[in-house]
């Protein structure tokens, strides 16, 4: 059974494409990697999730030293570091449920005013960058 991660950035005013959609089986270790640009001497990154049909969900925070996971989020499978300028995320033991959209940014985004999460999907240039209805 195929898996489907699609890495993605918002909330980022300079930031770099993201990479290709990733497949992957169960049981499988994969890493999303998240590029970015920024001025800012201690950047704070975050990771989402948004699954089919539901609202992105923070899954990890860095900034500087520090790292952390979500609540109920397993450092086990789910690992990311800030390394330079990016953000690798790994997924370990790859689950079906594991199938989503992921999304890295600069600043926290998702914050239960998802207003301002549809604003950050649309590049300068004003094109969507990734369509979520």
């Amino acid at each position: 059974m195929l898996l489907s991660l699609m890495p993605a950035l918002f909330g980022c005013a300079a930031s770099l494409p993201p990479t290709e959609d990733v497949f992957a089986s169960e049981g499988d270790t994969v890493t999303l990697d998240c590029k970015f640009e920024t001025t800012d001497t201690a950047p704070s990154l975050f990771w989402y999730r948004q699954e089919m049909g539901d609202f992105p969900k923070y899954l990890w925070k860095g900034s500087g030293g520090f790292s952390e996971n979500a609540p109920g989020i397993s450092i086990e499978r789910y690992k990311a570091t800030i390394n330079g300028t990016s953000v690798p995320l790994t997924i370990q033991k790859l689950q079906l449920t594991d199938s989503a959209v992921y999304y890295c940014a600069l600043r926290p985004t998702v914050t239960g005013n998802t207003t301002t999460l549809y604003k950050n999907l649309w590049r300068e240039d004003n094109t969507i960058l990734h369509n979520i209805h």
